[in-house]
């Protein structure tokens, strides 16, 4: 795969080792002199292109008409929304991806512009945030298929809805699937006849809604009416 990034901050250097390390050809175009000082220590010559990246020349010499990925993660969100359509219209480059600098102008990142995935940090930050404290003691391990599915960790407490009862009468949303249960230090293999106790530590891949519906039968009843009082 061939990847061309615009922009030579440190999230390029990273994303451009990563790729490499794949056996990706990657291409890093830079203009600002102390930067490119700085991606000759970090990063093969033969990667960096120096220049402007809204500059036709240069994105000729970078191979934009071999380009199977664009991505943009210049400071500028006017640079990186024209350099994606850029990319789309002219080069047709099959995936784009554009970092957003300013939450104010994120609703402007999407397919009219050319930009396949949108990266604004603020967003990525608060919906971390906001999914940590809904999710209570539940745990993400792991999130798949692009994060509508997560690999989720839930250690049942004295006073849970689960408690006594077999997985079969519990009523699981399909969305979510038990994948282990760890009881005392041994690896129980959850059945439909397979009962609940405290402190087992429950692993489920689930999306969001099955999520919040398996940590209601896995939390302590008490603190959940007690939180809800204070609502």
């Amino acid at each position: 795969m061939f990847v061309i990034i615009a922009g030579g901050g440190r999230t390029s250097v990273y994303l451009a080792r990563m790729l490499l390390k794949q056996d990706h050809m990657v291409r890093v175009i830079e203009s600002r002199p102390n930067i490119i000082s700085t991606l000759h220590h970090e990063l093969p010559t033969e990667v960096i292109i120096e220049g402007n990246a809204l500059d036709p020349i240069i994105l000729k010499h970078a191979g934009f008409d071999k380009a199977d990925v664009f991505v943009a993660v210049t400071t500028r969100d006017e640079d990186n929304l024209v350099l994606c359509y850029i990319a789309r219209k002219k080069y047709k480059v099959n995936r784009t991806i554009a970092r957003v600098n300013n939450p104010r102008t994120a609703w402007l990142f999407n397919q009219t512009f050319g930009v396949d995935v949108p990266v604004n940090q603020a967003e990525i930050i608060s919906s971390l945030i906001e999914e940590e404290m809904s999710m209570g003691d539940m745990m993400t391990l792991l999130k798949l298929r692009k994060g509508n599915y997560a690999l989720v960790e839930e250690k049942i407490p004295t006073g849970a809805i689960a408690i006594g009862r077999a997985i079969k009468d519990l009523n699981l949303p399909e969305q979510c699937v038990l994948a282990a249960i760890f009881r005392r230090g041994e690896v129980v293999v959850p059945h439909g006849n397979t009962v609940f106790e405290v402190g087992d530590e429950v692993l489920a891949i689930t999306d969001r809604e099955g999520a919040e519906q398996f940590q209601k039968m896995f939390s302590d009843l008490k603190k959940t009416n007690g939180n809800n009082s204070l609502m």
